[in-house]
């Protein structure tokens, strides 16, 4: 496979129970297969430290703005997402096959974000909480009171078709 910065040859390399291909030699970049980056994202994951240091040519320049294609997948080109809770760094993935380039340095930026996935999961609720919380919580409340506008509506109509009449239980009337 051929990198999609620089256009080097990949090598494979081990990390952990994970064979990513790297841009050795070239601009440093990782490519991750699908479901690969998860077994290395996080400090507490000592499989990912080798990809932290893959070894640079010297004079290898990559135009970090340039769209990139994925090395996998014929003419494809990947899609440039944030990766993070806090949306700090840029990534490249295939929509084709799932797999993810980084660039030399973001592992290291999306590993230095949080110590364990539990760390990862309260800052995502946490964020997810500050970003949508209120109109959420905004929505659940007109939800209730249409339930109880509904409910008050059966109560009063009950007289016309009583619940005994409907098959199944009925908790607050036939509507």
């Amino acid at each position: 496979m051929k990198c999609p910065a620089c256009g080097r040859e990949l090598v494979e390399m081990a990390a952990g129970g994970v064979t990513v291909d790297v841009c050795k030699g070239g601009c440093g970049g990782v490519w991750f297969d699908n479901f690969e980056l998860k077994k290395v994202d996080n400090q507490s994951e000592p499989a990912g430290e080798v990809l932290l240091d893959v070894e640079r040519g010297e004079g290898v320049r990559v135009d970090h703005s340039a769209r990139k294609k994925c090395p996998k997948c014929d003419d494809l080109v990947m899609m440039r997402h944030f990766s993070g809770v806090k949306k700090e760094v840029e990534v490249d993935e295939c929509p084709g096959c799932g797999g993810f380039w980084l660039d030399f340095g973001e592992l290291a930026q999306i590993r230095s974000h949080f110590a364990t996935d539990a760390e990862k999961d309260k800052a995502t609720e946490a964020y997810f909480s500050e970003e949508v919380g209120a109109e959420l919580d905004k929505m659940a409340a007109e939800s209730q009171d249409r339930l109880n506008t509904a409910r008050s509506i059966a109560l009063a109509l009950r007289h016309i078709c009583p619940s005994c009449h409907i098959p199944g239980e009925q908790k607050w009337g036939a509507f």
